[in-house]
Protein backbone atom coordinates (compact mmCIF):
# COMPACT_ATOMS: atom_id res chain seq x y z
CA UNK A 1 0.00 0.00 0.00
CA UNK A 2 1.89 3.14 -1.16
CA UNK A 3 1.80 5.88 1.87
CA UNK A 4 0.55 8.93 0.38
CA UNK A 5 -3.04 8.02 1.39
CA UNK A 6 -5.17 8.49 4.76
CA UNK A 7 -8.41 8.23 5.90
CA UNK A 8 -11.09 9.22 3.48
CA UNK A 9 -8.86 9.48 0.52
CA UNK A 10 -7.50 5.45 1.65
CA UNK A 11 -10.89 4.26 1.25
CA UNK A 12 -10.87 5.85 -2.38
CA UNK A 13 -7.41 4.40 -2.98
CA UNK A 14 -8.46 1.21 -1.57
CA UNK A 15 -11.43 0.56 -4.14
CA UNK A 16 -9.31 1.32 -7.10
CA UNK A 17 -6.08 -1.44 -5.88
CA UNK A 18 -8.87 -4.32 -4.98
CA UNK A 19 -10.63 -4.01 -8.22
CA UNK A 20 -9.77 -7.75 -10.55
CA UNK A 21 -8.67 -10.60 -8.90
CA UNK A 22 -5.36 -10.30 -10.56
CA UNK A 23 -3.92 -12.91 -12.93
CA UNK A 24 -1.02 -14.62 -13.46
CA UNK A 25 1.71 -12.20 -15.35
CA UNK A 26 3.14 -14.85 -18.15
CA UNK A 27 6.24 -14.18 -20.28
CA UNK A 28 4.16 -13.21 -23.67
CA UNK A 29 5.47 -14.77 -27.49
CA UNK A 30 7.57 -13.02 -29.48
CA UNK A 31 4.74 -12.58 -31.60
CA UNK A 32 1.79 -12.15 -29.80
CA UNK A 33 0.83 -8.46 -30.35
CA UNK A 34 2.87 -6.00 -28.19
CA UNK A 35 1.75 -3.98 -24.88
CA UNK A 36 1.73 -0.49 -26.02
CA UNK A 37 3.03 1.98 -23.27
CA UNK A 38 2.35 5.74 -24.11
CA UNK A 39 3.99 8.28 -21.81
CA UNK A 40 3.29 12.24 -22.95
CA UNK A 41 4.74 14.90 -20.07
CA UNK A 42 3.63 18.54 -20.56
CA UNK A 43 5.36 21.52 -21.57
CA UNK A 44 8.84 19.71 -21.86
CA UNK A 45 11.54 21.06 -24.06
CA UNK A 46 13.35 19.72 -26.91
CA UNK A 47 16.29 19.28 -24.45
CA UNK A 48 15.52 18.80 -21.05
CA UNK A 49 16.71 15.41 -20.79
CA UNK A 50 19.67 13.11 -21.02
CA UNK A 51 18.90 11.44 -24.97
CA UNK A 52 18.42 15.29 -26.81
CA UNK A 53 21.36 16.97 -24.59
CA UNK A 54 20.17 18.27 -21.25
CA UNK A 55 21.52 17.93 -17.95
CA UNK A 56 19.11 16.90 -15.67
CA UNK A 57 19.95 13.08 -14.62
CA UNK A 58 17.34 11.02 -16.61
CA UNK A 59 19.10 7.44 -16.43
CA UNK A 60 15.85 5.56 -17.48
CA UNK A 61 14.99 7.21 -20.26
CA UNK A 62 19.01 7.53 -21.56
CA UNK A 63 18.51 3.37 -20.91
CA UNK A 64 15.37 3.49 -22.99
CA UNK A 65 17.14 5.63 -25.96
CA UNK A 66 20.70 3.37 -25.61
CA UNK A 67 18.88 0.34 -26.23
CA UNK A 68 15.81 1.60 -28.13
CA UNK A 69 15.31 4.65 -30.81
CA UNK A 70 14.95 8.57 -31.00
CA UNK A 71 13.81 10.92 -33.56
CA UNK A 72 15.52 13.92 -34.01
CA UNK A 73 12.42 15.56 -36.11
CA UNK A 74 9.29 14.34 -34.32
CA UNK A 75 6.52 17.07 -34.48
CA UNK A 76 4.12 17.84 -31.93
CA UNK A 77 0.97 20.60 -32.61
CA UNK A 78 2.74 23.12 -30.16
CA UNK A 79 0.13 23.50 -27.20
CA UNK A 80 -1.15 20.54 -24.79
CA UNK A 81 -4.81 19.51 -25.55
CA UNK A 82 -4.76 19.99 -29.59
CA UNK A 83 -1.53 17.89 -29.31
CA UNK A 84 -3.58 14.93 -26.82
CA UNK A 85 -6.24 15.41 -29.36
CA UNK A 86 -3.56 14.72 -32.40
CA UNK A 87 -2.01 12.12 -30.50
CA UNK A 88 -5.28 10.37 -29.56
CA UNK A 89 -6.94 10.41 -32.47
CA UNK A 90 -3.78 10.30 -35.38
CA UNK A 91 -6.19 12.92 -36.92
CA UNK A 92 -5.12 16.54 -36.77
CA UNK A 93 -6.63 18.50 -33.89
CA UNK A 94 -8.84 20.43 -35.76
CA UNK A 95 -10.19 17.09 -37.56
CA UNK A 96 -11.22 15.76 -33.97
CA UNK A 97 -12.43 19.12 -32.84
CA UNK A 98 -9.79 20.95 -31.10
CA UNK A 99 -8.61 23.52 -32.68
CA UNK A 100 -7.71 26.04 -30.18
CA UNK A 101 -8.25 24.95 -26.49
CA UNK A 102 -10.75 23.12 -24.28
CA UNK A 103 -13.67 24.66 -22.54
CA UNK A 104 -13.12 24.09 -18.60
CA UNK A 105 -14.40 26.33 -15.73
CA UNK A 106 -15.22 30.37 -16.85
CA UNK A 107 -13.38 29.36 -20.00
CA UNK A 108 -15.45 28.38 -23.02
CA UNK A 109 -13.58 27.26 -26.20
CA UNK A 110 -16.51 25.98 -28.05
CA UNK A 111 -17.03 27.87 -31.34
CA UNK A 112 -20.00 26.12 -32.96
CA UNK A 113 -17.82 24.89 -35.72
CA UNK A 114 -16.00 21.83 -36.68
CA UNK A 115 -12.69 22.49 -35.77
CA UNK A 116 -13.43 24.40 -33.13
CA UNK A 117 -15.55 22.75 -30.44
CA UNK A 118 -13.34 22.00 -27.06
CA UNK A 119 -13.83 18.73 -27.09
CA UNK A 120 -13.26 15.43 -29.05
CA UNK A 121 -15.70 15.04 -31.55
CA UNK A 122 -17.33 11.94 -32.72
CA UNK A 123 -16.24 11.80 -36.22
CA UNK A 124 -12.43 10.17 -34.78
CA UNK A 125 -11.83 7.44 -32.45
CA UNK A 126 -9.40 7.24 -29.60
CA UNK A 127 -6.07 5.08 -29.69
CA UNK A 128 -8.39 2.83 -26.78
CA UNK A 129 -11.13 2.64 -28.83
CA UNK A 130 -9.36 1.17 -31.89
CA UNK A 131 -7.75 -0.92 -30.28
CA UNK A 132 -10.36 -2.14 -27.30
CA UNK A 133 -12.10 -4.47 -30.05
CA UNK A 134 -8.70 -5.94 -30.74
CA UNK A 135 -8.51 -7.63 -26.93
CA UNK A 136 -6.61 -4.87 -25.39
CA UNK A 137 -6.78 -3.54 -22.22
CA UNK A 138 -7.07 0.21 -21.93
CA UNK A 139 -5.64 2.31 -19.61
CA UNK A 140 -5.38 5.93 -18.74
CA UNK A 141 -3.75 7.46 -15.40
CA UNK A 142 -2.83 11.31 -15.76
CA UNK A 143 -3.77 14.55 -17.41
CA UNK A 144 -6.93 14.25 -19.64
CA UNK A 145 -7.73 17.83 -21.33
CA UNK A 146 -9.63 16.74 -24.21
CA UNK A 147 -13.30 17.54 -22.88
CA UNK A 148 -14.90 18.00 -19.65
CA UNK A 149 -18.50 19.88 -19.65
CA UNK A 150 -20.24 16.73 -19.11
CA UNK A 151 -19.24 12.70 -18.68
CA UNK A 152 -19.95 11.86 -22.34
CA UNK A 153 -16.37 13.41 -23.20
CA UNK A 154 -14.49 11.71 -20.29
CA UNK A 155 -12.09 8.90 -20.74
CA UNK A 156 -14.82 6.21 -19.92
CA UNK A 157 -16.64 7.10 -22.78
CA UNK A 158 -13.87 7.72 -25.22
CA UNK A 159 -12.95 3.78 -25.10
CA UNK A 160 -10.59 2.93 -21.65
CA UNK A 161 -11.09 0.59 -19.48
CA UNK A 162 -9.78 2.30 -16.21
CA UNK A 163 -8.87 5.75 -15.51
CA UNK A 164 -7.17 7.71 -12.74
CA UNK A 165 -6.08 11.32 -13.06
CA UNK A 166 -7.54 14.92 -13.76
CA UNK A 167 -9.57 16.23 -16.21
CA UNK A 168 -8.18 19.93 -16.50
CA UNK A 169 -4.94 20.92 -17.70
CA UNK A 170 -3.69 22.19 -14.97
CA UNK A 171 -3.74 21.29 -11.31
CA UNK A 172 -1.97 21.02 -8.43
CA UNK A 173 0.39 18.30 -7.63
CA UNK A 174 0.20 18.02 -4.14
CA UNK A 175 -3.47 18.78 -3.86
CA UNK A 176 -5.72 18.47 -7.07
CA UNK A 177 -9.28 19.73 -6.06
CA UNK A 178 -12.19 21.61 -6.90
CA UNK A 179 -12.39 22.00 -10.91
CA UNK A 180 -8.93 20.85 -11.17
CA UNK A 181 -9.69 17.62 -8.69
CA UNK A 182 -8.87 13.80 -8.77
CA UNK A 183 -11.35 11.34 -10.47
CA UNK A 184 -11.31 7.89 -10.30
CA UNK A 185 -13.51 6.31 -13.42
CA UNK A 186 -16.52 8.82 -13.46
CA UNK A 187 -16.08 9.84 -9.94
CA UNK A 188 -15.01 13.06 -8.88
CA UNK A 189 -12.68 12.45 -5.40
CA UNK A 190 -12.06 14.07 -2.27
CA UNK A 191 -8.85 15.91 -2.47
CA UNK A 192 -5.47 13.87 -0.98
CA UNK A 193 -5.30 14.64 2.71
CA UNK A 194 -1.35 13.87 3.10
CA UNK A 195 1.62 16.08 2.20
CA UNK A 196 3.27 13.06 1.14
CA UNK A 197 0.89 12.76 -2.20
CA UNK A 198 2.71 13.84 -5.40
CA UNK A 199 0.94 13.18 -8.37
CA UNK A 200 3.57 12.05 -10.45
CA UNK A 201 4.46 9.09 -8.21
CA UNK A 202 0.86 8.26 -7.94
CA UNK A 203 0.14 8.41 -11.39
CA UNK A 204 2.81 5.79 -12.03
CA UNK A 205 1.64 4.12 -9.04
CA UNK A 206 -2.31 3.90 -10.45
CA UNK A 207 -1.16 2.40 -13.87
CA UNK A 208 1.17 -0.25 -12.20
CA UNK A 209 -1.78 -1.24 -10.20
CA UNK A 210 -4.29 -1.22 -13.51
CA UNK A 211 -1.63 -3.66 -15.21
CA UNK A 212 -0.99 -5.57 -12.55
CA UNK A 213 -4.84 -6.27 -12.17
CA UNK A 214 -6.13 -7.33 -15.25
CA UNK A 215 -8.14 -10.33 -15.54
CA UNK A 216 -6.57 -12.05 -18.04
CA UNK A 217 -2.60 -12.03 -20.24
CA UNK A 218 -4.45 -9.81 -23.10
CA UNK A 219 -2.06 -7.18 -24.18
CA UNK A 220 -3.05 -3.95 -22.38
CA UNK A 221 -2.60 -0.55 -23.90
CA UNK A 222 -1.42 2.15 -20.79
CA UNK A 223 -1.12 5.93 -21.36
CA UNK A 224 0.46 7.40 -18.88
CA UNK A 225 0.02 11.48 -19.10
CA UNK A 226 2.32 12.91 -16.70
CA UNK A 227 1.13 16.78 -15.58
CA UNK A 228 4.95 17.66 -14.94
CA UNK A 229 6.95 19.89 -15.86
CA UNK A 230 3.56 21.98 -16.27
CA UNK A 231 3.57 25.14 -13.96
CA UNK A 232 2.76 25.39 -10.88
CA UNK A 233 6.85 24.61 -9.98
CA UNK A 234 5.83 21.75 -7.54
CA UNK A 235 8.38 19.12 -6.38
CA UNK A 236 9.34 17.16 -3.73
CA UNK A 237 11.89 18.66 -1.46
CA UNK A 238 14.83 15.78 -1.20
CA UNK A 239 14.71 15.92 -5.34
CA UNK A 240 14.66 19.98 -5.23
CA UNK A 241 17.77 19.90 -2.96
CA UNK A 242 19.63 17.46 -5.48
CA UNK A 243 19.79 20.48 -8.00
CA UNK A 244 19.76 23.97 -5.47
CA UNK A 245 22.71 25.74 -7.01
CA UNK A 246 23.28 23.42 -9.73
CA UNK A 247 22.54 26.50 -12.29
CA UNK A 248 24.26 29.09 -11.13
CA UNK A 249 26.04 29.08 -14.25
CA UNK A 250 22.97 30.71 -16.09
CA UNK A 251 20.87 30.08 -19.03
CA UNK A 252 23.61 30.58 -21.66
CA UNK A 253 25.89 28.09 -20.41
CA UNK A 254 23.09 25.32 -20.24
CA UNK A 255 22.71 26.43 -23.69
CA UNK A 256 26.05 25.88 -25.07
CA UNK A 257 26.48 22.75 -22.79
CA UNK A 258 23.36 21.30 -24.50
CA UNK A 259 23.66 21.94 -27.53
CA UNK A 260 27.80 20.26 -27.86
CA UNK A 261 26.30 17.82 -26.71
CA UNK A 262 23.46 17.45 -29.13
CA UNK A 263 26.13 17.62 -31.85
CA UNK A 264 28.44 15.14 -30.27
CA UNK A 265 25.74 12.22 -29.66
CA UNK A 266 24.78 13.16 -33.35
CA UNK A 267 21.46 13.99 -32.92
CA UNK A 268 22.02 17.41 -34.78
CA UNK A 269 24.36 18.93 -37.01
CA UNK A 270 28.22 19.93 -36.11
CA UNK A 271 27.85 22.89 -37.41
CA UNK A 272 24.15 24.05 -36.17
CA UNK A 273 24.29 27.15 -34.25
CA UNK A 274 21.79 28.41 -31.18
CA UNK A 275 19.15 30.56 -32.19
CA UNK A 276 19.66 33.85 -30.88
CA UNK A 277 19.07 34.20 -27.31
CA UNK A 278 15.36 35.42 -26.44
CA UNK A 279 15.35 39.45 -26.55
CA UNK A 280 13.39 39.91 -23.36
CA UNK A 281 16.35 38.26 -21.84
CA UNK A 282 19.11 39.44 -20.33
CA UNK A 283 22.57 37.75 -20.69
CA UNK A 284 22.99 36.04 -17.63
CA UNK A 285 26.21 38.03 -16.81
CA UNK A 286 23.94 40.94 -16.19
CA UNK A 287 21.55 38.92 -13.84
CA UNK A 288 22.14 40.77 -10.41
CA UNK A 289 22.77 38.30 -7.52
CA UNK A 290 19.88 38.62 -5.73
CA UNK A 291 17.68 37.60 -8.85
CA UNK A 292 20.69 34.42 -9.66
CA UNK A 293 19.18 32.54 -6.47
CA UNK A 294 15.59 33.40 -7.30
CA UNK A 295 16.07 31.99 -11.14
CA UNK A 296 18.56 29.41 -10.11
CA UNK A 297 15.72 28.02 -7.82
CA UNK A 298 13.44 27.69 -10.37
CA UNK A 299 15.12 25.85 -12.66
CA UNK A 300 16.34 24.08 -10.02
CA UNK A 301 12.56 23.04 -9.14
CA UNK A 302 11.72 22.03 -12.88
CA UNK A 303 14.77 19.90 -12.94
CA UNK A 304 13.42 17.95 -10.04
CA UNK A 305 10.13 17.75 -11.62
CA UNK A 306 11.69 16.12 -14.71
CA UNK A 307 13.95 14.04 -12.49
CA UNK A 308 11.16 12.48 -10.44
CA UNK A 309 9.30 11.88 -13.71
CA UNK A 310 12.47 9.99 -14.98
CA UNK A 311 12.41 7.53 -11.86
CA UNK A 312 8.54 6.80 -11.93
CA UNK A 313 9.36 5.96 -15.63
CA UNK A 314 11.90 3.83 -14.07
CA UNK A 315 9.99 2.41 -11.56
CA UNK A 316 7.42 1.23 -14.04
CA UNK A 317 10.14 -0.54 -16.19
CA UNK A 318 11.21 -2.68 -13.79
CA UNK A 319 7.57 -3.77 -12.78
CA UNK A 320 7.68 -4.70 -16.50
CA UNK A 321 10.94 -6.69 -16.35
CA UNK A 322 9.68 -8.53 -13.18
CA UNK A 323 6.54 -9.49 -14.76
CA UNK A 324 8.38 -10.53 -17.93
CA UNK A 325 6.66 -8.55 -20.09
CA UNK A 326 9.43 -5.45 -21.03
CA UNK A 327 10.48 -7.10 -23.90
CA UNK A 328 7.54 -7.28 -26.38
CA UNK A 329 6.17 -3.49 -24.84
CA UNK A 330 6.23 -0.53 -27.02
CA UNK A 331 7.34 1.83 -25.15
CA UNK A 332 6.86 5.51 -26.70
CA UNK A 333 7.90 8.81 -24.89
CA UNK A 334 7.39 12.54 -25.64
CA UNK A 335 6.17 15.74 -25.03
CA UNK A 336 2.81 17.73 -26.20
CA UNK A 337 4.66 20.95 -26.87
CA UNK A 338 8.33 22.96 -26.55
CA UNK A 339 9.35 24.79 -23.30
CA UNK A 340 6.64 27.39 -22.10
CA UNK A 341 7.58 30.98 -21.76
CA UNK A 342 4.33 32.19 -19.94
CA UNK A 343 5.06 35.11 -17.11
CA UNK A 344 5.70 33.82 -13.22
CA UNK A 345 4.23 35.64 -10.41
CA UNK A 346 6.61 37.65 -8.70
CA UNK A 347 7.25 36.36 -5.17
CA UNK A 348 7.82 39.05 -3.17
CA UNK A 349 10.90 37.98 -1.78
CA UNK A 350 9.84 35.25 -0.58
CA UNK A 351 11.20 31.79 -2.01
CA UNK A 352 9.58 28.77 -3.98
CA UNK A 353 9.83 26.58 -0.41
CA UNK A 354 7.81 29.59 1.45
CA UNK A 355 4.73 28.33 -1.07
CA UNK A 356 2.43 25.89 0.54
CA UNK A 357 3.05 22.74 -0.44
CA UNK A 358 -0.94 21.77 -0.56
CA UNK A 359 -1.96 24.97 -2.48
CA UNK A 360 -2.51 25.42 -5.93
CA UNK A 361 -0.25 28.53 -6.35
CA UNK A 362 -0.86 29.63 -9.68
CA UNK A 363 1.12 30.36 -12.82
CA UNK A 364 4.54 29.88 -11.43
CA UNK A 365 7.08 29.13 -13.80
CA UNK A 366 10.81 29.23 -14.64
CA UNK A 367 10.99 31.90 -16.61
CA UNK A 368 11.50 33.03 -20.08
CA UNK A 369 15.34 32.53 -20.19
CA UNK A 370 14.63 28.65 -18.58
CA UNK A 371 12.04 27.90 -21.39
CA UNK A 372 14.98 29.59 -24.05
CA UNK A 373 17.04 26.81 -22.38
CA UNK A 374 14.87 24.38 -22.53
CA UNK A 375 14.20 24.17 -26.26
CA UNK A 376 18.02 24.78 -26.87
CA UNK A 377 18.88 25.31 -29.81
CA UNK A 378 15.93 26.50 -31.57
CA UNK A 379 13.64 29.17 -31.81
CA UNK A 380 10.26 30.31 -29.57
CA UNK A 381 8.17 28.43 -27.14
CA UNK A 382 4.72 26.42 -26.58
CA UNK A 383 1.92 28.05 -29.06
CA UNK A 384 4.45 29.17 -31.95
CA UNK A 385 4.80 26.64 -35.01
CA UNK A 386 8.48 27.56 -35.06
CA UNK A 387 10.76 24.65 -34.21
CA UNK A 388 10.99 25.07 -30.69
CA UNK A 389 7.39 24.93 -30.38
CA UNK A 390 6.50 21.92 -32.14
CA UNK A 391 9.73 19.61 -31.54
CA UNK A 392 9.95 17.05 -28.71
CA UNK A 393 11.80 14.00 -28.40
CA UNK A 394 10.50 10.71 -29.31
CA UNK A 395 11.91 7.61 -27.81
CA UNK A 396 10.47 4.27 -28.85
CA UNK A 397 11.82 0.89 -26.61
CA UNK A 398 10.69 -2.59 -27.56
CA UNK A 399 13.20 -5.18 -27.94
CA UNK A 400 11.01 -7.74 -29.28
CA UNK A 401 10.33 -5.85 -32.65
CA UNK A 402 12.77 -2.98 -33.20
CA UNK A 403 15.26 -4.45 -35.14
CA UNK A 404 18.09 -1.25 -35.77
CA UNK A 405 21.00 -1.25 -33.25
CA UNK A 406 20.05 0.57 -29.63
CA UNK A 407 21.06 4.09 -29.70
CA UNK A 408 20.06 4.75 -33.39
CA UNK A 409 18.62 7.97 -33.89
CA UNK A 410 16.13 8.51 -36.91
CA UNK A 411 16.43 11.84 -38.77
CA UNK A 412 13.61 11.98 -40.84
CA UNK A 413 10.05 13.96 -40.36
CA UNK A 414 8.02 12.28 -37.86
CA UNK A 415 4.65 13.65 -36.67
CA UNK A 416 1.94 12.52 -33.79
CA UNK A 417 -0.22 11.85 -35.97
CA UNK A 418 1.82 8.63 -36.93
CA UNK A 419 1.19 7.35 -33.41
CA UNK A 420 -2.28 6.10 -34.59
CA UNK A 421 -1.65 3.74 -37.56
CA UNK A 422 1.53 2.46 -35.76
CA UNK A 423 -0.58 1.09 -32.85
CA UNK A 424 -3.27 0.00 -34.96
CA UNK A 425 -0.68 -1.92 -37.23
CA UNK A 426 1.21 -3.36 -34.70
CA UNK A 427 -1.98 -4.62 -32.66
CA UNK A 428 -3.79 -6.31 -35.62
CA UNK A 429 -6.60 -4.14 -34.77
CA UNK A 430 -8.95 -2.18 -37.39
CA UNK A 431 -9.42 1.40 -38.05
CA UNK A 432 -13.04 1.90 -39.07
CA UNK A 433 -14.69 4.44 -41.09
CA UNK A 434 -18.27 4.21 -38.99
CA UNK A 435 -19.51 3.77 -35.95
CA UNK A 436 -22.50 3.95 -35.32
CA UNK A 437 -24.59 6.73 -37.19
CA UNK A 438 -20.75 8.30 -37.12
CA UNK A 439 -18.59 8.63 -40.02
CA UNK A 440 -15.04 8.20 -38.73
CA UNK A 441 -12.94 11.11 -40.30
CA UNK A 442 -9.75 8.78 -41.96
CA UNK A 443 -6.21 8.20 -40.32
CA UNK A 444 -3.62 11.25 -42.00
CA UNK A 445 -0.63 9.31 -40.64
CA UNK A 446 1.36 6.70 -41.54
CA UNK A 447 2.57 3.74 -39.57
CA UNK A 448 6.26 4.21 -38.45
CA UNK A 449 6.47 0.37 -38.44
CA UNK A 450 9.03 0.16 -41.38
CA UNK A 451 11.20 2.77 -39.34
CA UNK A 452 11.11 0.27 -36.56
CA UNK A 453 11.99 -2.66 -38.40
CA UNK A 454 14.49 -0.60 -41.37
CA UNK A 455 15.46 2.21 -40.37
CA UNK A 456 13.45 3.82 -43.22
CA UNK A 457 10.45 5.16 -44.52
CA UNK A 458 9.03 6.93 -47.35
CA UNK A 459 8.64 10.71 -46.16
CA UNK A 460 5.73 12.36 -45.62
CA UNK A 461 4.80 14.45 -48.18
CA UNK A 462 3.39 17.48 -46.15
CA UNK A 463 2.97 17.86 -42.27
CA UNK A 464 0.83 20.55 -41.14
CA UNK A 465 0.36 23.31 -38.62
CA UNK A 466 -1.88 25.76 -36.93
CA UNK A 467 -2.17 27.26 -33.83
CA UNK A 468 -3.44 30.55 -32.51
CA UNK A 469 -3.30 31.33 -36.35
CA UNK A 470 0.11 30.94 -36.82
CA UNK A 471 0.67 27.98 -39.81
CA UNK A 472 3.46 26.66 -40.92
CA UNK A 473 3.88 23.70 -43.69
CA UNK A 474 7.12 21.18 -44.08
CA UNK A 475 7.58 20.27 -47.55
CA UNK A 476 11.48 17.56 -47.40
CA UNK A 477 14.01 20.04 -46.20
CA UNK A 478 11.19 23.20 -46.77
CA UNK A 479 9.42 24.65 -44.34
CA UNK A 480 6.79 27.87 -44.10
CA UNK A 481 5.98 29.88 -42.09
CA UNK A 482 2.96 32.58 -41.85
CA UNK A 483 -0.02 34.29 -40.33
CA UNK A 484 -3.25 33.21 -41.37
CA UNK A 485 -4.78 36.48 -41.87
CA UNK A 486 -1.76 37.35 -44.28
CA UNK A 487 -0.40 33.72 -45.48
CA UNK A 488 2.67 35.64 -46.12
CA UNK A 489 4.95 33.21 -46.16
CA UNK A 490 8.26 32.93 -44.65
CA UNK A 491 10.74 30.11 -45.72
CA UNK A 492 13.24 28.07 -44.33
CA UNK A 493 15.76 24.63 -45.52
CA UNK A 494 15.63 22.85 -42.39
CA UNK A 495 18.51 20.66 -43.78
CA UNK A 496 20.73 23.67 -43.43
CA UNK A 497 18.89 25.82 -41.10
CA UNK A 498 17.04 24.36 -38.69
CA UNK A 499 16.77 26.97 -36.26
CA UNK A 500 14.68 29.51 -38.56
CA UNK A 501 17.44 32.04 -38.99
CA UNK A 502 17.52 32.52 -42.54
CA UNK A 503 14.32 33.02 -44.61
CA UNK A 504 14.63 32.59 -48.36
CA UNK A 505 11.29 33.04 -49.45
CA UNK A 506 12.22 35.71 -52.11
CA UNK A 507 14.92 33.52 -53.23
CA UNK A 508 12.31 30.42 -53.87
CA UNK A 509 9.03 32.10 -55.19
CA UNK A 510 8.03 28.69 -56.45
CA UNK A 511 8.21 26.56 -53.30
CA UNK A 512 6.56 29.40 -51.36
CA UNK A 513 3.39 29.30 -53.86
CA UNK A 514 3.63 25.34 -53.92
CA UNK A 515 3.30 25.16 -49.92
CA UNK A 516 1.04 27.80 -49.37
CA UNK A 517 -1.39 26.30 -51.82
CA UNK A 518 -0.61 23.15 -50.30
CA UNK A 519 -1.27 24.28 -46.66
CA UNK A 520 -4.89 26.04 -48.02
CA UNK A 521 -6.25 23.54 -49.66
CA UNK A 522 -5.32 21.20 -45.84
CA UNK A 523 -6.93 24.40 -43.97
CA UNK A 524 -10.02 23.88 -45.71
CA UNK A 525 -10.15 20.43 -45.70
CA UNK A 526 -9.38 19.60 -41.89
CA UNK A 527 -11.97 22.64 -40.14
CA UNK A 528 -8.58 25.08 -39.54
CA UNK A 529 -10.80 27.66 -41.61
CA UNK A 530 -14.40 27.52 -39.95
CA UNK A 531 -14.06 30.22 -37.08
CA UNK A 532 -15.26 32.90 -39.78
CA UNK A 533 -11.74 33.75 -40.31
CA UNK A 534 -10.34 33.49 -43.64
CA UNK A 535 -7.08 34.39 -45.06
CA UNK A 536 -6.84 37.78 -47.13
CA UNK A 537 -4.58 36.15 -49.81
CA UNK A 538 -5.79 32.91 -51.68
CA UNK A 539 -3.52 30.09 -53.32
CA UNK A 540 -6.34 28.49 -55.55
Amino acid sequence: MPRHYTRGWMACWMVLLLIGTGCSQTDPSPTSPPNIVLIMVDDMGYSDIGPYGGEIPTPTLDRLAADGIRFSQFYNTSRCCPTRASLLTGLYQHQAGIGHMTSEGKWNFDYGTPGFRGFLNRNCVTLAEALKPAGYHTFMTGKWHVGSVDSTKYPLQRGFDKFYGVLAGAFSYFWPHGQRGLMYQNTPLSPPDSLSYYTTDVFTDSAISFIDHRQDDNPFFLYLAYNAPHWPLHAKEADIEKFVGKYQMGWDSVRNARLARQQEMGLLPSDITLAERDARVRPWSEVPDSQRVQSDYRMAVYAAQIHSVDENIGKLVRYLESKGQLDNTLIMFLSDNGGCAEPYKELGGQTMAHINRASYSGSVSYGIGWANASNTPFDLYKTFVHEGGVSTPFIAHWPDGIKLDGGSILHGPAHLIDVMPTVVDLAGASYPTQVGADTITPMEGQSLRTIFETGTRTDPEYLYFEHRKRCAIRAGKWKALAHVDSLNWSLYDLSIDRIESHDVAADHPEVVAELGAAWLRWAERANVLDRGVKPKKSYN
